[in-house]
């Protein structure tokens, strides 16, 4: 049994794949990047002090998982878009061309902490206005990093990628799995 420190319904669902038993904690923190922080950097440390507030959290604590994703256009790092405009900024400087997509995972325990971080290349069509608008319409792009999901709508706008699908989502499943199984070998 662990807790996670997540309040993404993808990240549950990708950890009942592994059919972890799980239960759920608060792993709330500042998540503004720091001033000269790489993005590879930024994933990391929120995903581990995502893990690390949630173990804090319990009574009687449970090793922690968190995780964070985040989206890298050359090296700016593309949050949840605040409104219309913002989310057209993002689409544009992800049209016709490939980004980066960064999923760091944590799980925080008594010992310390493992973790490790996944990237990803995906490449996007070019998308006409009316497609932005259009998936902006759905609301599905509100509480994305980047502005998109690419196991929902989004989907149709990938042209390839390199790397994990299940890291794009926001739970690397190998990974994940090879974090979790270190902490069994440890016992």
């Amino acid at each position: 049994m662990i807790a996670l420190a997540s309040a993404s319904p993808r990240r549950r669902e990708l950890l009942a794949q592994l059919q972890q038993d799980f239960v759920l904690v608060k792993g709330e923190i500042d998540e503004t990047q720091l001033a000269g922080e790489t993005a590879d950097q930024y994933v990391l440390r929120l995903a581990e002090q995502k893990a690390q507030a949630g173990y804090q959290s319990q009574l009687l604590p449970l090793p922690t998982l968190g995780a964070d994703t985040i989206v890298q256009v050359d090296e700016l790092v593309l949050g949840k878009p605040v409104d219309l405009a913002d989310f057209k900024r993002m689409m544009m400087l992800l049209s016709g061309r490939s980004h980066w997509v960064k999923t760091a995972v944590a799980i925080a325990t008594a010992q310390g902490l493992v973790s490790t971080t996944v990237a990803t290349k995906v490449w996007f069509k070019a998308l006409s206005e009316q497609e932005i608008l259009w998936y902006w319409t759905t609301g599905e792009p509100v509480d994305k990093a980047g502005g998109y999901g690419i196991q929902g709508l989004a989907g149709q706008f990938v042209q390839r990628i390199d790397g994990s699908y299940f890291a794009v989502v926001g739970l690397p499943l190998y990974e994940t799995a090879q974090l979790l199984q270190t902490l069994k070998d440890r016992q």
